[in-house]
């Protein structure tokens, strides 16, 4: 038991790692936005294709009822994707990211006008803790500075994240994440095609080992470990884990990028961090 509880958290882990590679990748490739999302989405439905036939996972949708909320989440994460990766070119890879994991606080703010809940107060005080947050991370609080907007448009694609998470949770139970995120990328895919009639995307070729790695290790591979840690492991303590991944981004985006935080960016993030493990522990207790 304890050699599987440790090859689980390796997982675990390893999945955070690999989805912590968005910030520096999203950075580096010389594309567009969406011109880079639709070639991940894309590269990636081949990718979780191959793996569903291989798996013999059954991909069909079971009833037409779930269609209409499954491509509106489909819609507000090509929406996500794309915020964020537009975070990280305006600013940095710790303040796009940091400004995204505010995403498991905004979802438990929201959640009460998606389920019979009401919203409590620690949830409240977390929010105002997340707005600190944010507040110290600000380098000067002036709209048209590129780091301002980039946090901005960081919390925006949070709450993109965070309607779309809550939109998947009458699913999740009936679908397995596989299937999910397989008709996820069909509907990106898709929704992304006119981008590339008038963006450019003559870059392609020369970025495609960084668009390769971005379908494969961060999206096909890094997702579907996630998913499967879920089999294992409660939501909250997932939750917890996945904290790491602002971390990781910082560390890979000081390897490759050579970006170094200031020390502002250390107590904004410790607080946006701290806020998200006690929301991830106050919901275990639930």
């Amino acid at each position: 038991m304890k050699g599987n509880f440790s090859k689980h958290f390796l997982e675990l882990t390893f999945a955070t790692l690999f989805i912590s590679t968005s910030g520096v990748l999203g950075k580096h490739i010389a594309l567009d936005p969406p011109i880079i999302i639709w070639c991940r989405a894309f590269l990636a439905l081949f990718v979780l294709y191959f793996y569903c036939h291989y798996k013999k996972i059954n991909l069909k949708i079971q009833s037409i009822k779930d269609i209409p909320t499954l491509m509106l989440s489909g819609i507000f994460m090509a929406g996500h994707w794309i915020t964020y990766f537009y975070a990280l070119k305006l600013s940095n890879v710790a303040l796009g990211i940091l400004s995204l994991y505010t995403f498991p606080v905004i979802t438990a703010l929201l959640e009460p006008f998606f389920v019979k809940s009401k919203i409590s107060l620690i949830q409240v005080f977390l929010g105002l803790l997340i707005l600190i947050g944010l507040y110290v991370l600000l380098p000067e609080f002036d709209i048209e500075n590129n780091q301002v907007l980039g946090i901005f448009v960081g919390v925006f694609s949070a709450l993109l994240y965070a309607l779309r998470t809550l939109l998947l949770k009458p699913h999740v139970k009936k679908y397995s994440g596989t299937v999910i995120i397989f008709h996820q990328m069909i509907i990106v895919s898709v929704l992304l095609i006119p981008f590339l009639f008038f963006m450019d995307v003559s870059a392609i070729p020369s970025q495609m080992p960084y668009l390769l790695m971005l379908a494969l290790i961060t999206t096909a591979l890094g997702h579907t470990l996630f998913v499967k840690s879920l089999n294992y492991f409660e939501v909250s303590t997932a939750s917890i884990i996945s904290s790491l991944q602002p971390i990781f981004g910082i560390i890979l985006a000081y390897i490759f990028l050579n970006e170094i935080p200031s020390m502002n960016v250390y107590f904004g993030g410790f607080i946006i961090l701290f806020t998200v493990v006690i929301e991830s522990l106050r919901s275990k207790k639930l």
